[in-house]
């Protein structure tokens, strides 16, 4: 029999700025680049650099690493970056996006007590989209808990896939904080899934942001239905190394977590040689 070959999609592999903290958004470029990420995602956050843009074009340009795509501003600890108005973030982001070069704009559903926000989000967002070719692929959230109580933080949904959006982000580690199929989320997005947030997730009250393959959601099996359908978007490494208790040990969190994503995004088509 002729030796199987292995079909590689055309998503690139993405390291989040936010994976370094409590290490700067100049040191996730250093890291992506010596590591062999494809290139970074912004996370827009109190770090000064990661709300300049000729900053952050000066370190793409240093280490040769492109940026794919811009976090908005939108947790709780950025109220104030770029603006208390959240649609002024979201237009700094679109143009912080297109003067980078990068093709997608990330960004929650609103806080429930952003009334007015909320209520226009859907409509908002699709007229943002309209006006340009970069992508708003809104991410899934989660229910906030606290020991058996669970409040809704999130408006019009933290499952965004019952609300009408161009594009989704799934994250792994929020399907697994929200208690949900991560898989089925996928199958509801279909092909407005445009980008992918990277990170394990074992039910826990907290957000944690594991390596791939460290708890129990299906990040092989994600990475090998986006291979299989032919994903173009970008799959972003979006982990938490707070505990490493060195940047050689945060590093080699990081080469590990890359080197299961092109793993499995590699290894899931096989044709015949012909």
């Amino acid at each position: 029999m002729a030796n199987p070959v292995v079909r590689i999609p055309d998503a690139k592999v993405a390291l989040s700025t936010a994976s370094v903290y409590p290490e700067s958004t100049a040191t996730a470029f250093e890291i992506a680049a010596r590591l062999g990420y494809d290139g970074v995602e912004v996370m827009v956050w109190n770090d000064p650099v990661s709300q300049d843009m000729e900053a952050l074009r000066r370190l793409s340009d240093f280490h040769q690493i492109p940026i794919l795509a811009v976090h908005a501003p939108c947790l709780l600890i950025t109220q104030r970056v770029w603006s208390t108005d959240p649609w002024v973030k979201l237009q700094r982001a679109q143009a912080a996006a297109e003067k980078l070069g990068a093709t997608t704009v990330v960004v929650h559903p609103p806080f429930r007590w952003q009334r007015q926000y909320a209520r226009d989000f859907v409509a908002g967002i699709w007229r943002m989209a309209n006006e340009t070719d970069v992508r708003f692929a809104v991410e899934n959230m989660y229910p906030w808990r606290y020991r058996d109580r669970e409040m809704l933080a999130y408006a019009p949904d933290w499952d965004v896939t019952k609300d009408d959006y161009r594009h989704f982000t799934i994250d792994l580690s929020h399907a697994a904080t929200a208690r949900t199929d991560a898989l089925q989320m996928v199958d509801r997005m279909g092909d407005r899934l445009g980008h992918v947030h990277l990170a394990d997730g074992s039910g826990s009250n907290k957000d944690e942001h594991l390596v791939p393959g460290r708890g129990t959601q299906p990040c092989a099996e994600l990475l090998e239905r986006l291979a299989v359908s032919g994903f173009d978007g970008h799959v972003v490494i979006e982990v938490n190394t707070r505990r490493a208790m060195s940047s050689a040990e945060r590093e080699a969190d990081l080469a590990e977590a890359l080197a299961f994503t092109r793993f499995h995004l590699a290894s899931a088509v096989k044709v015949p040689r012909r």
